[in-house]
């Protein structure tokens, strides 16, 4: 029997490594340093960082679904994401691998369910964590866009966003370019848009990614775009 326990427990081994290989072995972090702040005891009370933590962690694994980034190997190379819920104005910024969260603006926040809107900023910021900037040849308007396709694709859009067409340019940023990309990135388009859009702004950016794998240029498509949802 002994030598069956010996390759039973090697197999094991074996299907954790596979596993914790396929999951990314990345660790998620929560701190709340405003807990003596309204907003930061309203954060403990109605969000929490055992919660935040699972956000972070079901984040990453939405945004490597997303960008179609099924190994470590494809992601970006980080170990651990880290969340700090600091006394801060704004709402919330990404800097390296750790996001910053306005204590001020979960305390101030009014325009609904405050978890859920955490949850949301926290798909957007997760997102920056893990995506592209094209070495930072890219533009701010679709960064950001980026993010926010994220989460509205996770289904956290808040009511304020703008409608479907709205807008003024296609790198305006935020939820118009998000709104915009959801539209490049369906069956009208081409359905995985955003992941062959981030995989090439791994090493650099060009407008020319558009046609790449639209065969249209972006002010094309955001003609398009603007069409259908005019009238």
């Amino acid at each position: 029997m002994k030598p069956f326990h010996v390759a039973a427990l090697a197999a094991l081994m074996a299907a954790v490594a596979a596993s914790m290989s396929t999951a990314g072995a990345v660790t998620f972090d929560a701190t709340n340093t405003a807990s003596n702040t309204a907003g930061g005891q309203r954060f403990d009370r109605e969000v929490g960082v055992d919660y935040a933590k699972q956000v972070l962690a079901d984040a990453s694994a939405f945004i490597w679904d997303t960008f179609d980034q099924p190994t470590d190997g494809d992601r970006k190379p980080v170990d651990a994401v880290t969340l700090t819920v600091e006394d801060i104005d704004g709402v919330a910024f990404t800097s390296g691998d750790g996001i910053h969260l306005s204590a001020r603006y979960v305390g101030g926040y009014n325009a609904g369910d405050v978890r859920t809107e955490v949850t949301g900023v926290l798909y957007h910021e997760a997102t920056h964590v893990w995506q592209w900037d094209g070495r930072g040849g890219a533009n701010g308007g679709l960064i950001e866009g980026i993010a926010d396709f994220v989460r509205l694709r996770a289904g956290y859009a808040p009511s304020h966003w703008v409608q479907p067409g709205q807008g003024d340019r296609w790198d305006q940023g935020y939820d118009v370019t998000a709104r915009f990309l959801d539209y490049c990135d369906s069956s009208a388009v081409v359905q995985g848009f955003v992941a062959q859009l981030n995989g090439k702004m791994k090493d650099g950016y060009s407008d020319d990614f558009f046609v790449q794998i639209s065969g249209k240029t972006v002010d094309q498509l955001w003609q398009d775009y603007k069409a259908k949802y005019r009238g």
